[in-house]
């Protein structure tokens, strides 16, 4: 009786550790959102990084996408992987959880590829800062995705394009952020904040004659059908981030956190390598679509810029706090 008694006492203790093995083994699997259609670039990349995690951490962690918005809004994501409900999303900065935030598309900061990476890339002024406000809302920058510099587009032809100091007549749909309102009107535009989702009507029906606050790829993705004239007049440099709540990381045992954070750096260096070209891609499907191309000359993009720095953003800078912006801008010029 002893002996049966010591067996089934061995025969539980090895059933519960296989069973303890199992639960340790079964894989973790992270939400990730993004904010444009399946097969779009984004979709396709986030595709070949969720399967070198899957790679990389040989099965333990796995990324399910989202596109399209499916698990919400950007803002409301961006709040949701705060608390924990969502884990991941590459997507723009939502500066309704923290205006500080408008650092990052702050107009004409960068003037060129060369300089937009060194301001938001790996060890950039910019990307240090998002880090530190990501930070704040429990949520942990794993990269940043650089996506194109801004323009405006128009259902219209444009009106003196190269020239920031002529009333243009043109309303012009822009997002519910202070930098776009006051960049558009700084480039003699007549802004109208209206919801992402509700734009598209307002440029077919004529409520507005444009949009400004994304670029070609934007544009081309949702206002194709209604944009005859695009105007790439740099008016901010757009980065996404890929973000994941702090707490879902630091669930992650050390190897698979490491080989997650690994993958995600290998994200952001193709994205930096080929987004020049995506963005020149994009202005050509504009093109092929039938819009025109206004194309500005480096003396035409400086004025805009000296414009837009010199009314823009000492009000920019008020709202984000004066003193915090400014360290950051000075970091910058070095």
């Amino acid at each position: 009786m002893k002996l049966n008694t010591l067996t089934k006492y061995v025969s539980a203790a090895v059933l519960a550790g296989s069973l303890g093995l199992t639960a340790v083994a079964e894989a973790a699997t992270l939400k990730i959102s993004h904010i444009r259609p399946q097969g779009a670039i984004i979709d396709n990349e986030l595709k070949d990084f969720a399967a070198k995690v899957d790679t990389a951490t040989e099965g333990d962690v796995k990324v399910k996408i989202f596109a399209a918005s499916a698990l919400g809004d950007y803002t409301t994501v961006q709040e949701r992987i705060s608390v924990g409900a969502i884990d991941m999303a590459v997507q723009p900065a939502a500066t309704a959880a923290e205006r500080k935030m408008q650092i990052s598309a702050f107009p004409y900061v960068a003037e060129n590829w060369t300089q937009a990476k060194e301001i938001y890339g790996p060890g950039g002024a910019i990307h240090s800062a998002m880090k530190a406000l990501y930070a704040k809302q429990d949520i942990t920058m794993l990269a940043a995705y650089p996506v194109y510099f801004g323009g405006v587009a128009l259902n219209r032809d444009a009106v003196s394009p190269g020239d920031p100091s002529v009333d243009k007549g043109i309303k012009v749909r822009v997002p519910g952020i202070k930098s776009f309102q006051l960049t558009s009107d700084a480039l003699g535009y007549i802004s109208s904040p209206i919801p992402f989702s509700e734009a598209f009507t307002a440029v077919q029906t004529g409520v507005v004659d444009g949009v400004v606050g994304s670029g070609a790829e934007g544009y081309y993705a949702s206002f194709r059908d209604v944009t005859k004239t695009y105007v790439p007049v740099n008016t901010h440099f757009e980065v996404w981030y890929m973000i994941i709540n702090s707490e879902s990381l630091a669930d992650l045992d050390t190897e698979d956190r490491a080989a997650l954070e690994q993958q995600a750096l290998a994200f952001e260096t193709k994205r930096w390598e080929n987004a020049e070209a995506d963005q020149a891609a994009y202005e050509q499907k504009l093109a092929d679509n039938g819009a025109t191309i206004v194309d500005l000359s480096n003396e035409e993009l400086a004025a805009a810029a000296a414009k837009v720095r010199a009314e823009v953003w000492p009000q920019i800078l008020e709202d984000v706090g004066a003193e915090w912006g400014q360290n950051v801008l000075d970091q910058i010029a070095k």
